[in-house]
């Protein structure tokens, strides 16, 4: 009787073990997700001669990722957050974002109905204030071939607080050292750690964000700022011209939107200050954005944007894109885009924002044409 009562006594220990561990299993929510994005770009008239066609490492919807996120209940409404994401090139295979093992967000906080708190590598308050604004987003021809930070506004060793109430969210940011990484000149990787005990401004970053969203409309508010560092030695470098702690390259943003049925208008402003520019520090860049739903498979849209730097002659840019996508599934979608973009004769950026070595001379115009597919997992 005694042996059938103690076994009696381990087989319900081991039963409530099980649930005890289902539960925690359960606590516990792990989502693992992808996309993968490419295809055929062609740019005409580059400097080098001749038309350029190749695949480039960032294309038509959204770039290539995978990545896993998670969710753990703690109770009393609160819960425990993360978030692991990495980018890579689907044309060769590479990692994106200067080599980083999770260089798109590497993230981990607290949540609550208050909003949440998040420490790691992040996005600025500058890409979150442009989601629904920007409607052509990271394409190949879109924003970021005039600004190549917009799809790359990360910050490393950041402090991250977002919250929505109702119609509103808000954001703001604190980066202890924005960008460890030197994959420069290159927006991904500029060499800025930061994180001294001998320069507590080098490298620091900040931002916010404001952003009222319903159902037919939004606008958007948003300031990012960014702080270089002082040269240790003559080979020393850092991205994009901040060669000390107190010159910053700022950008305010804003932006707004609205939908009518199956349409959708947008525009923006993103004003800049650049101190690690000694010629053309100031600029703003302009853009006008619209998409039509013309079946639920089928959908066209484009943009139209400027950069026109203040007090500078014969430096401005303007670039016009259209894409056509249908869907061939839920998660599957094929494409086709076309860019044009128009130089003044001081300038010579590239209508692609999709890899390095396709501008054209000074004073160029280029046309580029992308065909591709995008899945999502």
């Amino acid at each position: 009787m005694k042996n059938n009562i103690h076994r009696f006594t381990l087989t319900a220990l081991a039963a409530f073990g099980a649930l005890a561990a289902a539960g925690a299993v359960q606590a516990q929510n792990v989502t693992l997700y992808g996309v993968i994005d490419t295809g055929i770009e062609t740019v005409s008239n580059t400097a080098a001669g001749g038309t350029l066609t190749r695949m480039p490492s960032n294309t038509g919807i959204f770039a290539s990722r995978w990545g896993m996120r998670g969710k753990e209940d703690l109770g009393g409404g609160l819960a425990a957050v993360f978030t692991l994401e990495s980018g890579f090139s689907p044309d060769t295979g590479a990692m994106g974002q200067g080599g980083r093992l999770f260089g798109r967000q590497a993230l981990v906080g607290l949540s609550g109905d208050w909003g949440a708190v998040t420490l790691g590598r992040q996005y600025s308050m500058l890409y979150w204030s442009m989601m629904d604004a920007d409607i052509v987003g990271p394409s190949v021809f879109g924003v970021g071939s005039l600004d190549a930070y917009v799809p790359n506004s990360r910050h490393d060793n950041a402090i991250v607080y977002r919250g929505k109430f109702d119609a509103l969210s808000v954001g703001a940011s604190y980066s202890l050292g924005r960008d460890t990484v030197n994959a420069g000149p290159s927006p991904v990787g500029t060499n800025c750690p930061g994180e001294s005990g001998s320069d507590a401004q080098a490298c620091r970053a900040w931002s916010l964000m404001a952003k009222y969203d319903t159902a037919s409309w939004g606008a958007a508010l948003a300031y990012d700022l960014q702080h270089g560092r002082t040269l240790t030695s003559a080979t020393d470098t850092v991205f994009g011209g901040l060669t000390s702690s107190d010159k910053t390259d700022a950008r305010l943003s804003v932006n707004g939107y609205a939908k009518f049925g199956d349409a959708k208008l947008a525009a923006g402003l993103i004003r800049r200050d650049n101190d690690g520019s000694a010629t053309r520090p100031k600029s703003n860049l302009w853009y006008v954005g619209a998409s039509y739903a013309l079946s639920p498979a089928w959908t066209v849209d484009g943009t139209v944007a400027r950069l026109a730097y203040k007090d500078v002659s014969n430096a401005d840019s303007t670039l016009v894109a259209v894409r056509a996508l249908y869907k061939l599934s839920k998660r599957t979608t094929v494409y086709g885009q076309l860019g044009h973009i128009s130089n003044q004769s001081a300038v010579a950026v590239s209508v692609s924002g999709g890899a390095t070595g396709s501008n054209p001379a000074l004073g160029g115009s280029q046309t580029g044409t992308m065909v591709g597919i995008n899945h999502a997992f």
